[in-house]
């Protein structure tokens, strides 16, 4: 049966589907163990999750994540995703958000992603877990105003759900989940890179993140590493768990998101300098990457 974000007075169900992109819903659920939810076709939205006690298990597409207490996992749309308490585990308490990614949180995530529109930032410090969840507790109540009058209280972590409908409420509640983000992901140790990663492989990469926007090819990247393409290929593919045009996509995506957000760019210009040559190809893939068309992600990062 359709749901829309106003019917989700508790967690969701296996086959409920994931609130729109332009809301923003978020709660603070404790779940014992059997809870699980499955989205064969991904979330519309993006999905935060801070953990506070007990372990989730998340997967999304071929990566997975175990979630403890201090880690805050995302996962982005349009990727098969299943999450829900942890094999062993006889609860999961964990407060969420679904929403519109920022452009410039996703600078923060990318040193932790896991693959497939995962990212794991893990471990935070725990001297700023009541920080972060202070935060997300304000986003809640944020959700919550009406527009009139003081904002609402944080009130007690139960299951209440509150769906930000209002500007001004969507923008505060934005402003508590994007400092939960920054704190999280400024202070948590990245992973050392894997015993054995090629330099080259990080040398690609960097080139690829200093313009996404040049015309990057597999032979151009494989050239300036002193391979050949298909060495470099499924070197790269081998190492980061996709292959460098994936990996080039993702990077212009997030250029082109960040051009939409601080500039008044025409979304033909857009795309041309985030490296698509095409600009319906640009929009098919943009609404794929972040669930709405570039004029629609535009207007909402605008309000």
């Amino acid at each position: 049966m359709s749901r829309n974000a106003d019917d989700l007075p508790v967690a969701a169900a296996p086959g409920d589907p994931s609130p729109p992109p332009g809301l923003l819903v978020a709660g603070c659920f404790d779940q014992p163990a059997g809870y699980r939810v499955d989205r064969p076709d991904g979330s519309a939205s993006w999905l935060f999750t801070w953990t506070t006690h007990g372990l989730g298990h998340l997967r999304q597409g071929s990566a997975e994540a175990r979630a403890g207490a201090g880690d805050l996992v995302v996962l982005a749309p349009g990727v098969r995703q299943r999450y829900g308490v942890a094999p062993g585990a006889d609860r999961w308490r964990f407060w969420w958000a679904h929403c519109q990614a920022r452009a410039g949180w996703l600078t923060w995530l990318r040193p932790y992603t896991v693959g497939d529109g995962m990212y794991a930032v893990t471990p935070v410090p725990g001297a700023l877990h009541g920080r972060i969840e202070a935060a997300l507790r304000r986003m809640r109540a944020d959700a919550r105003w009406t527009g009139t009058g003081l904002p609402p209280g944080p009130g007690p972590d139960g299951d209440l759900v509150a769906v930000a409908h209002g500007t001004a409420a969507r923008e505060l509640a934005l402003g508590s989940l994007g400092e939960a983000v920054v704190l999280a992901a400024a202070t948590a140790r990245t992973a050392p890179p894997p015993p054995g990663t090629d330099p080259r492989v990080r040398q690609a990469q960097a080139v690829i993140a200093a313009d996404p926007g040049a015309p990057h090819s597999v032979r151009s990247l494989a050239e300036g590493v002193a391979l050949s393409p298909s060495r470099f290929a499924h070197l790269f593919t081998r190492q980061t768990g996709r292959s460098p045009m994936r990996a080039l996509r993702e990077a212009r995506l997030r250029h082109a998101a960040r051009l939409l957000e601080s500039t008044d760019l025409s979304v033909e210009r857009v795309a041309a300098a985030s490296g698509f040559v095409s600009p319906f190809h640009f929009n098919r893939v943009f609404r794929e990457r972040f669930g709405v068309p570039p004029g629609a992600y535009r207007a909402a990062a605008s309000r």
